[in-house]
């Protein structure tokens, strides 16, 4: 819960600059009372600069529109709400946005350099192998300087298993041996790393084919999932790196990172509604947990929530108290009268003392803790463990009115 409550915040904040663009201006239109054309000019404008988008501005407000007219709505809060949800409709991602954590599958993560693709399949890993996946990571970024050694680095941080060959190799190759190594291993999740020579689209088209051909050929009955890892600071650039690389793979889902201090943070409903991608998953930071799954309702309060966030409270659960152990004393064979002496007196009060006049009569609970009968008896040992200390004990100051209850 702390991991994920720190993330839901991180991401709260990153937004700021994003939400406090959008709620300010939507304070002042909705202020106006007046939901007319001129209402839905401003609320174009005030949505394209939060980087939504033009043709996702459009849909949004024509479907805006549309509800407000059948709904028949006037209150501007009520308009607000609608907005909101009709946002978060948009942003759903159904309930099979995952399937591949529960089968035997093959990432491909490609996207520029820059963008944390390295990283984000770190995190990734690291997150698998905590949920009890077995992960191995494929370095087939065998052009880039470095990214062989970054994997790697990741690779031992995470416990994932690791296949590489030396730099400026064939990247099929590399899948090829990470996908044998995969199935002789029962692997959960192949993550495969991949070049990001956007400028050379031709040579980057080329190599993701073979790559592919290699997997489909060596690995058919694998769950296949290529995720493009996006920058959020660059805004609609990444809008445009998204649709240069869905001519050369079939993009199924979408890494958004460093949404951590940006204002363009509408960029993701831009995406996903322009492009029918899904993110699945949002970064905000450097560790493992500030790569969470990417969910409608926290992004989209993130944008439009005007109250500072508030962190759940922790919840506490009590430690469960100390076993009791109940000790049955043996059996006292009452003593024969020729055997009372003067000397025992305190044997014969006890027999004679009502049960319950012990636990309340100060007396009598003096006469208990003097008499020599109850001091053998293993009672004892748990009533100078509660109350005293058998040793420091004095008999004569002890404050039997205060435990007389």
């Amino acid at each position: 819960m702390a991991g994920k409550q720190g993330f839901l915040k991180r991401l709260f904040d990153g937004m700021s600059k994003t939400r406090n663009n959008l709620v300010g201006g939507l304070n002042r239109i909705f202020g106006l009372g007046a939901i007319d054309d001129d209402f839905y000019e401003e609320l174009e404008e005030i949505l394209i600069t939060a980087d939504i988008g033009v043709r996702t501005t459009d849909a949004i407000i024509t479907e805006l529109q549309e509800k407000v007219k059948e709904q028949k709505l006037k209150d501007p809060e009520a308009v607000r709400e609608l907005l909101i949800n009709t946002i978060k409709e948009k942003m759903d991602l159904g309930e099979n946005a995952y399937d591949f954590e529960n089968k035997k599958s093959v990432l491909l993560i490609i996207g520029v350099n820059g963008v944390g693709k390295t990283t984000s399949i770190g995190k990734l890993a690291g997150q698998f192998i905590q949920m009890g996946k077995s992960v191995t990571l494929a370095a087939a970024d065998t052009f880039r300087a470095g990214a062989i050694e970054q994997l790697k680095t990741w690779a031992d941080r995470s416990g994932a298993g690791f296949i590489a060959h030396s730099e400026g190799s064939d990247p099929a190759a590399v899948v090829f041996d990470a996908v044998s190594s995969a199935k002789s291993k029962n692997t959960d999740i192949l993550i495969c790393d991949t070049a990001g020579r956007l400028h050379n689209k031709k040579n980057l088209m080329e190599e993701l084919k073979k790559i592919n051909r290699i997997i489909g050929t060596e690995y058919p009955d694998a769950f296949r999932e290529t995720f493009i890892v996006l920058d959020g600071t660059t805004g609609q650039n990444a809008l445009s790196q998204a649709r240069e690389f869905m001519e050369v793979a079939d993009i199924t889902g979408i890494i958004l990172t460093k949404m951590d201090g940006t204002a363009k943070g509408g960029i993701a409903v831009a995406i996903q509604s322009e492009l029918g991608i899904p993110v699945k998953y949002i970064g905000v930071g450097e560790n493992i947990e500030d790569l969470q799954k990417f969910d409608a309702k926290t992004y989209v309060d993130a944008l439009f929530t005007e109250a500072e966030f508030e962190e759940e409270p922790e919840i506490v659960v009590p430690a469960a108290p100390e076993p009791i152990v109940e000790t049955v004393p043996e059996p006292v064979t009452e003593p024969a009268a020729a055997e009372t002496t003067s000397a025992q007196p305190e044997t014969s009060a006890i027999a004679e003392q009502p049960e319950e006049t012990e636990l309340v009569d100060p007396k009598a609970m003096f006469d208990v803790f003097t008499s020599e009968f109850f001091r053998k008896q293993s009672t004892w040992d748990l009533l100078t463990e509660v109350f005293v200390d058998e040793d420091t004990f004095d008999v004569n100051t002890f404050d039997f009115e205060k435990y007389a209850l």
